[in-house]
Formats: C-alpha cells, sequence, structure tokens
C-alpha cells in the first residue's frame, strides 16, 4: 500500500507535463507554419513589384518617341531638298512586308532597318526588309533601340551584331546604327544619370567597333540629348550623327557635331517608312558604306 500511495502523486504531475508539452509543441508549429506563409506573402508581394511592366518593342522605332514628345509638322509639305543629298527610309516590324520596288520607283536609294531591341527582342520582319531593301538596289543598315535600364551597352551590341547588325565591306552595307531616344517604357532618361548615360553608349559603341571594325552611327535628337547627358561633346568627333526632326530645316545639333550626316525629315512620309536624307552625294554615301 505504501507503494501504491508513494507513486500515485507522479502519475498526474507526468501526465499533466506531457500534455502541455504536446500543446507547446503545436503552438511553436502553427506560429512556424504562420511565420512561412507571412514570408510566402511578403515575396509574392515583392515580386509583383519588381516585375517589369509589360514590353512592345514591335512599337518602337527610329522616332516613334521622338513624334511623341516633340511633335511633327502635321499636314506639311517635305522640305526642299538640296542638291547634295541622296532619299531614304528607316522601316521596322510595324512597317510588315515592304515593297521595295515601290521604293526604289520613287527615288528611295538606302534605308535603315530595326534589327534589335534590348537583348531579347529581333525584328520579325527583318530578313524581308534588310534583304530585300538590298536586292532592290539599295545600300542599307541595320539599328538598335536601345534601352539602357535593362541590360548593359556591350551585352546589346553584342546581341545586335550577332542578330542582323553586323557589317561587311561590300560597298552596300552602312554601318550599325545606336538609336537613343525617349524611354518608351517609363523614366525618360531610363533612370541614369547623364554621365551613367554617357558610359553605357561608349560600351556600346567600344563593343560594336570591336566586333566590326566600324564606329556606328548615333540616332538622337537635340531635345534629348540636352536633357538625358547634359548635352555631352564626347561622340562628335567619331560617331556620325542621324537626327530627327520633323520641319522645314536640321536644327540645332546636339554638342561636338559640326554637321548631320542623315536627316530624318517626316515621321509619316508619302510612302511606307520614316523619311531621312543622306547630308552628301552618292558618291559620299556609298563612302560611308566602304569605311
Amino acid at each position: 500500500m505504501s507503494v501504491l500511495r508513494s507513486g500515485s502523486p507522479h502519475r498526474p504531475a507526468r501526465t499533466t507535463a506531457t500534455a502541455a508539452g504536446v500543446f507547446l509543441s503545436l503552438l511553436s508549429l502553427l506560429a512556424l507554419l504562420a511565420l512561412l506563409l507571412g514570408l510566402a506573402g511578403t515575396a509574392g508581394a515583392a515580386d509583383v513589384r519588381r516585375a517589369p511592366e509589360p514590353r512592345h518593342p514591335d512599337q518602337d522605332w527610329a522616332g516613334s518617341q521622338i513624334a511623341r514628345h516633340e511633335g511633327t509638322v502635321a499636314g506639311g509639305a517635305s522640305p526642299a531638298a538640296p542638291l547634295a543629298s541622296v532619299e531614304g527610309v528607316d522601316v521596322s516590324s510595324h512597317n510588315g512586308s515592304v515593297s521595295w520596288s515601290t521604293l526604289w520607283s520613287s527615288g528611295v536609294r538606302f534605308a535603315y532597318v530595326k534589327a534589335t531591341e534590348s537583348t531579347s527582342y529581333t525584328n520579325p520582319s527583318f530578313a524581308q526588309q534588310y534583304n530585300g531593301s538590298y536586292g532592290a538596289g539599295m545600300i542599307r543598315g541595320a539599328y538598335h533601340f536601345a534601352t539602357p535600364d535593362t541590360s548593359s551597352g556591350a551585352a546589346q551590341a553584342a546581341y545586335f551584331t550577332g542578330h542582323g547588325g553586323g557589317w561587311s565591306r561590300d560597298g552596300r552595307t552602312l554601318p550599325g546604327a545606336l538609336d537613343m531616344e525617349y524611354n518608351p517604357y517609363g523614366s525618360t532618361c531610363y533612370g541614369l544619370s547623364p554621365a551613367a548615360l554617357v558610359s553605357w553608349m561608349k560600351d556600346w559603341f567600344a563593343t560594336y567597333k570591336a566586333r566590326t571594325g566600324r564606329d556606328a552611327v548615333l540616332y538622337t535628337s537635340t531635345n534629348w540629348w540636352k536633357q538625358c547627358t547634359g548635352n555631352s561633346a564626347a561622340f562628335g568627333a567619331v560617331n556620325p550623327l542621324w537626327i530627327p526632326r520633323y520641319g522645314s530645316s536640321v536644327g540645332e545639333l546636339p554638342a561636338g557635331w559640326d554637321f548631320h550626316t542623315l536627316w530624318q525629315y517626316t515621321s509619316s512620309g508619302p510612302t511606307v517608312g520614316d523619311h531621312n536624307r543622306f547630308n552628301g552625294t552618292a558618291d559620299r554615301l556609298k563612302a560611308l558604306a566602304n569605311g
């Protein structure tokens, strides 16, 4: 009997302790589960915030944002062509399949074709446009629509040269062109400082030259250039200028250039594509192609 009396007080105590332990363990597991669910929800919210806005590279071409931000001359006649000039066009996927014979008959003798944007987009109409212009007898070149906030200048130049932006000394291929204009996806200057943008372009141009042996053309407007690069004069001595301005004259040039090489004078010509003029004779255009 004494054994039973001495042992009986301890059994309820052990049972109570065991139940309490199980209860605390369950509470700990529930707390851990709630914490994990909370972290998952936070991560999901962060992913949503970091997700890039939808891209529309088929709607981006040389001048698409210039016309939007700087306007066009509605209904105005094309400016009178100087004697020493050559007519050209630039096209991209939004132009679809181009009738190059029609353009040739209208006097167009050169073409720039959008090849790439960032490091993930290639123009689905590139082959028809790039090879078609060449087949019609034109001198042709390719251009890259820059998005400096998505990847480095070197990465985008490498992608461009690997997807249509190369160059060959055949007398009919112009050096590639870098399209720098208003950001179609957000901040005008891509969220970069003037120094960072200049550095990005230097990276792009150096990589392009290393891969092709040519100094590329720069497409930009004076207004954007002033706003986003602080009117840098870093490229004028080396890179030919292709300037968009939809009026009766080229107007003020960005710092560093004493003259323009190409002028995009209308964003909606009488035939397909934006219309351009080479500032010189046909022989000088061939010289640009030959390097």
